[in-house]
């Protein structure tokens, strides 16, 4: 068994942690999400239960990581029993299977990021952006070259450990991250017609309020934080006894909420200036928003800002996956950390070429009429997450809540009360929403 890591400070398990539940749901996913479920009537519900559930769900994961400090199957085999190990190996298992295809994803924001840098791709004709944008995905080479780039890097920081790579890695690019979102949302709030876009993600619309909206934002909420996918609980293992876990908590899922409101900010009202449909879906950040920067002054610079948070957001979740892997493999085996980064990068690799080609070569193959990218989305999603969240709650809400209860109190005393409405959340509430999320979604 290795030696266990450990965060050199509190600020850079936040900023790691915050990254982790960043990642490009903020600034890809949140936008669209928010486009196509009515503005506010998405967003408002998806602030409240981040900071409920999600904040109850978030704390299960740290304190048990911090409880039993071995990873996620190890600790939570530790802290409520052999059984229950089972549910990290499923959370770690998703998060890998996450990689395999958001890998794909992240080598489509490098090579958005290269030809900004190089000047193309910026058309303003949607109709060429649409064509262009399905003719590098569906070229199988050169998309898995990018994809093999963004694995390999995301390789070379795990590899370097807790401290000098994910730690490191953390405290540069999330603070660069904020910094270019503020600089988009200063250019894009000057537009005419911009304040559109703000009243649009602000302005409480309650007849706008529909199940829908309210079962997008729950499930959102769940893969904006990186729940149930063996990346928390392992992050949560690296933290010290010396830190307030419920603060520190409460940061990650304030700094969550604060980078989705302004991926939000950072995309909506200049839609809005230029006229555009918010309700464009997924290809809101790779069609959208090239024809945008094509009709900006100084549009190039724009852009190679607007796919620098792109690939900074992919990068700090991405790492999180893969040190999922290795805290898990690591506690469990006698594999050092160096060769568990390579061979799951070599296996994400290879799956990761099946995800590729399912829009090019293999876009006939389906499962349950889905192709490969999409069918692993769904499992995960559906499947994994939920059910090693439930499996969390379960063991922090009731088997082991006097450790989760400990846990919270080693840097504070807090009332009973507080605790109890904890234990409520974390072991009634979350279960609830856990199976309403997965059963309106199947």
């Amino acid at each position: 068994m290795a030696a266990q890591a450990s965060w050199r400070s509190r600020i850079g398990f936040i900023l790691a942690s915050a990254g982790s539940a960043v990642g490009l749901g903020a600034i890809w996913k949140f936008p669209y999400m928010a486009g196509t479920n009515g503005g506010s009537a998405f967003m408002l519900p998806y602030i409240l239960l981040t900071f409920t559930v999600g904040l109850a769900l978030l704390i299960s994961e740290f304190a048990i990581g911090r409880a039993g400090r071995a990873g996620a199957v190890g600790s939570l085999r530790q802290v409520a029993g052999r059984f229950y190990g089972v549910f990290g190996a499923i959370g770690t298992l998703t998060g890998f299977t996450i990689l395999c295809f958001y890998s794909c994803v992240g080598g489509w924001c490098l090579k958005y990021l290269v030809d900004a840098v190089m000047g193309q791709g910026l058309i303003s004709d949607a109709n060429m952006l649409n064509q262009y944008f399905g003719a590098f995905v569906s070229d199988g080479f050169t998309s898995y070259m990018y994809q093999l780039v963004f694995l390999l890097i995301n390789a070379i920081v795990v590899m370097g450990g807790v401290n000098d790579g994910i730690e490191r890695l953390s405290k540069v690019l999330m603070p660069m991250l904020f910094l270019l979102m503020l600089v988009l949302i200063v250019r894009g709030l000057t537009l005419p017609g911009a304040w559109a876009g703000v009243e649009f993600l602000f302005m409480p619309k309650w007849e706008a309020v529909t199940t829908d909206s309210l079962l997008n934002a729950m499930g959102f909420t769940f893969f904006s934080l990186s729940l149930g996918a063996g990346t928390m609980v392992t992050y949560g293992s690296y933290l010290s006894d010396r830190s307030n876990l419920l603060t520190s908590t409460s940061w990650i899922a304030f700094l969550a909420i604060v980078a989705a409101l302004l991926g939000g900010l950072m995309i909506m009202p200049t839609v809005f200036a230029f006229g555009l449909d918010p309700n464009a879906g997924p290809g809101l950040t790779f069609v959208t928003m090239p024809a945008i920067f094509s009709q900006l002054p100084f549009g190039q610079l724009f852009a190679i800002a607007f796919y620098l948070c792109l690939t900074f957001a992919a990068l700090t979740s991405s790492v999180s996956m893969i040190e999922a892997v290795v805290g898990t493999v690591t506690n469990e085996t006698r594999m050092t950390r160096k060769t568990t980064v390579i061979v799951s990068t070599i296996i994400a690799a290879v799956i990761g070429l099946f995800c590729t080609l399912s829009f090019g070569a293999m876009s006939d193959v389906k499962f349950f009429n889905k192709n490969i990218f999409d069918l692993l989305d769904y499992v995960t999603s559906n499947g994994g997450m939920p059910l090693s969240s439930m499996g969390f709650a379960i063991v922090a809400g009731w088997i082991g809540w006097h450790h989760v209860a400990k846990q919270l109190q080693i840097a504070t005393q807090l009332p009973g009360w507080s605790l109890l409405l904890i234990k409520f959340l974390i072991g009634v509430v979350s279960p609830i929403v856990i199976v309403t999320v997965v059963l309106t979604s199947i």
